[in-house]
């Protein structure tokens, strides 16, 4: 296997813990022997559990010593819940160590430094846009602002049309579109909507399988406007916590959620307004239909642009089909 395989298996371990490991980031581990077969992978898991180093190392057992490890972020350097990555890294005689990605954490940083004084080969950088615009993109966002990552979702038509003229919109995007939205919601800490969205379409907000039970994870729903919500409006259930902010000030709510890290916007056209005018959007994923509407209800209201000459602007970082549909990832120019 190429070093760069070898970080896209250790990508892709990141990847399925994400959104589990939160407060802590969705890192994604590859131990290799002395002869470079696979000996363990890992993900962190579920605070309090083993980081992803030590899952891929107890995978691997004896065959780690003399071998390398391939790491999405730097191995952390401090005891927290669970005691240094580092530690276990060194007790198993690895040789090698490659990371990603650094840890922007000073509490946490330190762990290349210490295994370059051990005698451990350390090498940094490899795939390190990927790990950075993949899994560890809102934690990073998190680390290097203190501020949660918003990504505004939406579906639209190719005319940019989020309902029919009388309102309806179940279903804009194909089946398929719908399904990467559940795996977007299964590794998200927050869903945010408007009271609007709750009053008109009633929504669950809730991340669901392809046969329709529950993922593991659950995103807290948090639901914001002055306006009463019905005790019988399915985002009220069982199903997950909800939290209800009366405000329409988007700071305000940044305020309130600033103890997650992944928050999803997925309002209707007003609230998606506001929070584009507050400049608190770090991403859009917009998933595009071949499908023309027409009609005045499209997917955001005024977000005070007076002219072409006043813009926002943003730039692509991804475009992907997605079924029938096509999902579009932008982010701040």
């Amino acid at each position: 296997m190429t070093p760069e395989s070898v970080m896209r298996l250790a990508i892709e371990q990141a990847e399925q813990v994400k959104g589990s490991t939160y407060p802590n980031p969705p890192v994604g581990a590859v131990i290799l022997d002395r002869d470079g077969q696979i000996a363990g992978v890992g993900g962190t898991q579920p605070v309090g559990g083993p980081h992803a180093e030590v899952v891929a190392l107890q995978a691997a057992g004896d065959r780690a010593k003399g071998g390398t490890a391939v790491v999405t972020l730097e191995p952390c350097n401090h005891h927290g819940r669970t005691p240094p990555c580092v530690d276990a890294l060194l007790a198993s005689g690895v040789s090698d160590v490659t990371y990603a990605v650094s840890d922007p954490n000073p509490a946490a940083a330190g762990g290349a430094r210490r295994l370059a004084d051990a005698g451990v080969t350390v090498s940094t950088g490899l795939l390190a846009d990927e790990v950075e615009k993949g899994p560890l993109r809102e934690w990073l966002h998190k680390q290097r602002t203190g501020l949660p990552h918003v990504t505004w979702k939406f579906a639209t038509s190719v005319d940019g049309r989020s309902a029919a003229a009388d309102g309806s919109s179940q279903w804009i995007t194909s089946e398929a579109a719908r399904a990467d939205v559940h795996r977007k919601r299964a590794a998200a800490d927050a869903i945010v909507v408007g009271t609007g969205t709750v009053f008109v379409d009633d929504p669950t907000l809730t991340a669901r399988r392809a046969d329709g039970t529950l993922t593991d994870h659950q995103p807290l729903r948090v639901v914001v406007g002055m306006r009463e919500v019905s005790l019988d409006a399915k985002v009220l259930n069982d199903d997950s916590h909800t939290m209800l902010i009366r405000t329409h000030d988007a700071h305000e709510v940044m305020r309130s959620l600033g103890d997650r890290t992944d928050v999803l916007l997925e309002g209707g056209p007003t609230l998606a307004g506001a929070f584009l005018r507050a400049g608190v959007v770090n991403r859009i994923l917009a998933y595009v239909a071949p499908i023309l509407l027409g009609g005045p209800i499209t997917a955001v209201d005024d977000i005070g642009v007076p002219s072409i000459l006043h813009a926002q602007r943003w730039r692509f970082d991804g475009i992907n089909a997605i079924g029938p549909d096509v999902r579009l990832s932008l982010v701040p120019n």
